[in-house]
């Protein structure tokens, strides 16, 4: 049995004494002790015990590109030593973020050709929420202050975003969501309270969208936020339609229309940018994650051409006051721009086909006692558990699913997101092999079987 070093007995140590995790539970980390990940290749991770785990969450939704790319290892280490810092202040500029900026305007839908770097999807968010005051300002129509997003989604852990994001977890104990920031339903065909028909949930969401403006004041709504497919609240797809009916709803209002990408994008739901699947074009996009493949922090606001236009002509001389120490860093853009080319030298289109693998392989899944739902698009997956089909009854609170389902798979050597109410995500990296696909299936079946011979599983099924 192969265990760890003293150095990695050291490490643990270390990490539990000074390393605060994101999103943890203090005392359980501390109890628990940190999984070392030493290295990773493709779509396959090694930890510290020399254990090699495939990868089927790329990360946290973003290692796109797979682990052990040299050409961006390469393109990284160009920059540091050409110039491994400048800031954008002073109207100060490099080549990389100048030449990823273009190739993301160019590519993007629409006339999303404004672009501002940020360090990630959470300062994104807080980003836009940052522009859409100052564009309603500079309309003349300062009170157009609230936010519309929709239950279930995530848009970052921010002091601000964490108010748009519409989970629990993420307002308990922090104050949020503010006065400010408001909800509609989600449209989760799974446990959809009108049913599974697309029509039905397209219908009801586009009338509490303008129920939800009327009760406000649709002299009052800025701006409606929403991802193309909601990933932290358990990988909902919404009906064909639904983000085009909601657009429409936001343009005939005159509501500024924020497309959240920072999972979808890049390849992750087939096309470059999810928003494509249905030919929407937002006033704003946020991306992150993929934009670099994880392999350094960078996210983007994409502005449409009139909210920069009229920014830009209110704002006149006048400085517009919002800037980050790091934003369009030159490395990461260096990074950016190979990832970038290696998603269309192959990796995109090798994503499609492992995507089609995916869904098919994962659907297989549903002759299995616990399983009631499989959905995903491309890249991006899930697999609900349910202690009865019938009556679609989640695996009951008190087990603690998402510990265990993750600590089974951990133990087949899949790596995959294990969300509290029961449910499996996935978004393995773009380069995985039909092979590596096929094993991501495998052993989750595998732990739906061990997780079925669970006494206390075994206990509520009866």
């Amino acid at each position: 049995m192969l265990t760890r070093s003293p150095a990695a007995n050291s490490l643990v140590e270390l990490d539990r004494r000074h390393l605060v995790h994101p999103v943890s539970s203090f005392r359980g980390h501390e109890a628990r002790g940190v999984r070392l990940l030493t290295s990773g290749q493709g779509a396959t991770v090694t930890e510290s015990e020399g254990r090699q785990l495939i990868d089927g969450f790329a990360g946290l939704w973003c290692v796109n590109a797979g682990y052990g790319q040299e050409s961006v290892v390469e393109a990284a280490a160009r920059q540091m030593r050409q110039l491994p810092y400048a800031t954008g202040y002073f109207d100060l500029g490099t080549e990389a973020p100048i030449r990823l900026a273009a190739a993301l305007a160019e590519r993007a839908p629409g006339d999303l050709d404004h672009v501002y770097f940020t360090l990630g999807g959470s300062d994104a968010v807080d980003s836009t929420i940052r522009f859409i005051r100052y564009y309603w300002h500079a309309r003349g129509m300062p009170g157009r202050d609230q936010f519309i997003s929709v239950a279930s989604g995530y848009h970052g852990s921010t002091s601000m975003g964490a108010g748009l994001t519409a989970l629990p977890l993420f307002h308990d104990g922090f104050g949020v969501p503010h006065e400010w920031q408001h909800k509609i339903a989600s449209h989760d065909l799974y446990r959809n309270p009108n049913g599974a028909d697309p029509a039905a949930v397209i219908a009801a969401s586009v009338a509490e969208l303008r129920a939800k403006v009327a009760e406000i004041g649709e002299d009052r709504v800025a701006a409606f936020y929403v991802e193309p497919i909601q990933g932290s609240g358990g990988v909902l797809v919404p009906p064909p339609g639904w983000i085009a009916a909601l657009r429409a709803v936001c343009a005939e209002l005159g509501i500024l229309f924020v497309a959240d990408e920072v999972i979808t994008g890049f390849g992750r739901t087939g096309p470059l940018f999810a928003c494509e699947d249905e030919g929407i074009v937002p006033d704003l996009m946020t991306v992150a994650k993929g934009l670099t493949s994880g392999y350094a922090p960078m996210g983007a606001v994409l502005m449409s051409d009139h909210v920069y236009q009229t920014i830009a002509d209110f704002a006149g001389a006048k400085a517009v006051g919002h800037g980050f120490t790091y934003s369009a860093h030159p490395v990461s853009a260096a990074v950016a721009l190979e990832v970038l080319s290696l998603y269309e030298g192959g990796l995109l289109e090798n994503g499609r086909v492992m995507g089609d693998r995916l869904q098919s392989g994962l659907r297989g899944l549903l002759d299995h006692p616990l399983v009631g739902d499989v959905r995903g698009r491309g890249m991006l997956a899930a697999v609900e558990l349910v202690t009865d089909k019938a009556a679609k009854t989640p695996l009951p609170a008190e087990l603690g699913a998402a510990t265990r389902l993750f600590d089974r798979a951990w133990d087949q050597g899949l790596i995959v997101r294990a969300f509290p109410q029961g449910v499996f995500g996935y978004a393995p990296p773009l380069c995985c092999t039909a092979e590596e696909i096929d094993q991501i299936v495998a052993r989750t079946r595998k732990v739906l079987d061990l997780t079925l011979d669970d006494p206390e599983i075994r206990a509520v099924l009866g």
